[in-house]
């Protein structure tokens, strides 16, 4: 066995540790930039607490998911204020803007220079500026990731900035700051936390260390994330779901994923769908295919053992089989009223397009195994 394993240099987890965050920010830095989501409001506290410190603030709201142009002037705008030290305050959306500017300061300001795809891929040399993530959702696990996911909406595609320089130096993790999380944020990240415990476990690239995580997660999302929904102010569902989706990063990092992510990424490039509602859509499909596909072209394989393992966990049925995990993955979809794909503008005339997109995204590579075009092509007309 070989494989590697990174993470953040340090992991503060639990209620009211993000009392923590700004004397740690002291600690690196005088001019400190607060990357936030569509409600800037909610920093404000943080915000007072980083003055309180004796440290310059300054804020950037993100208004969605990042893209090439906005990272660009997010970049501009922090050297601008000579800031040394970022913030990711908010959901993914925030982190992995927060996380691509830190790195594009000590590097070339331009994104396109260092992402995948559709940019010229070189790899980033310098260490990013120190990078604090503070997580308010519990899904994408982007506290604890070595990338940054970036749109390109010229060429309708994500891509990611991707090096182990892109690592937060500090990731604050606080089950209170999803309390006041809206239902519907609450499945769509709480199902991405799901898949991203899902796909690692199954992947090609699984090891010892991202099963631990993957075992641990997801007996908290099967006891814990329709509870969060059905009620947000259940704190012992809410700190259950904030550990999964950390843990799930964790096990994303440093196994891969597989098929879901490999069409959000196609998929979230070609429309403004919330990249936790693609996933939710595609989940139980891409289960049902894979494991189709592996009891007909691999029917001893240790993924098929795995996802096995993966049903009797979901369902807390020790004798279950694969086929009541896709009943399990249906069933609760339609509970946290998870749309099809067509709810947001997805055109089956663009499947072509989706698929190979589809396939040259890094997320495939790690698919428990290699599907066809036609496979392909069914995940996606099931989630339509």
């Amino acid at each position: 066995m070989s494989f590697e394993f990174s993470t953040a240099s340090r992991i503060l987890f639990g209620s009211g540790r993000v009392q923590d965050v700004a004397p740690a920010a002291k600690e690196f830095g005088s001019r400190v930039l607060v990357v936030t989501g569509r409600s800037p409001g909610r920093s404000r506290g943080l915000e007072n607490a980083i003055h309180a410190e004796g440290l310059k603030c300054f804020s950037l709201r993100t208004d969605g998911e990042p893209t090439v142009a906005s990272v660009r002037a997010g970049v501009e705008y922090a050297a601008d204020q000579q800031c040394n030290v970022v913030i990711g305050y908010g959901g993914g959306s925030a982190i992995d803007t927060a996380k691509a500017i830190a790195a594009l300061l000590t590097n070339d300001h331009d994104p396109l220079e260092f992402l995948e795809i559709v940019g010229r891929g070189r790899n980033i040399k310098n260490p990013s500026v120190p990078f604090i993530a503070v997580p308010t959702t519990a899904g994408t696990g982007s506290e604890v990731t070595r990338n940054a996911v970036i749109a390109s909406p010229g060429e309708r595609v994500k891509a990611s900035l991707r090096s182990p320089l892109l690592i937060a130096r500090l990731a604050v993790v606080d089950p209170e700051l999803t309390v006041e999380l809206p239902r519907e944020p609450t499945a769509y990240s709480g199902l991405d936390a799901l898949t991203q415990l899902v796909e690692p476990y199954v992947s090609v690239r699984a090891n010892a260390l991202t099963d631990g995580f993957c075992l641990q997660g997801l007996p908290l999302v099967a006891r814990s994330l329709v509870r969060a929904y059905q009620d947000g102010s259940d704190r012992n569902a809410r700190s259950d779901m904030s550990l999964a989706a950390l843990l799930s990063g964790l096990a994303l990092a440093n196994a891969g994923l597989g098929a879901v992510h490999g069409f959000a990424s196609s998929i979230g490039g070609a429309s403004a769908a919330p990249h936790g509602a693609i996933c939710a859509a595609l989940l139980p499909h891409a289960t049902r295919v894979n494991i189709r596909a592996l009891r007909s072209r691999a029917p001893e394989s240790e993924q098929l053992r795995r996802y096995r393992t993966i049903a009797q966990t979901l369902t807390e049925d020790e004798q279950a089989e694969t086929g009541a995990l896709c009943d399990c993955l249906m069933e609760t979809c339609h509970l946290l009223g998870v749309p099809k794909l067509a709810t947001f503008g997805i055109d089956e005339a663009e499947a072509t397009m989706l698929i190979e997109g589809a396939k040259r995204s890094s997320s495939m590579k790690g698919n428990s195994i290699q599907l066809t075009d036609d496979e392909l092509s069914e995940i996606l007309s099931s989630a339509m």
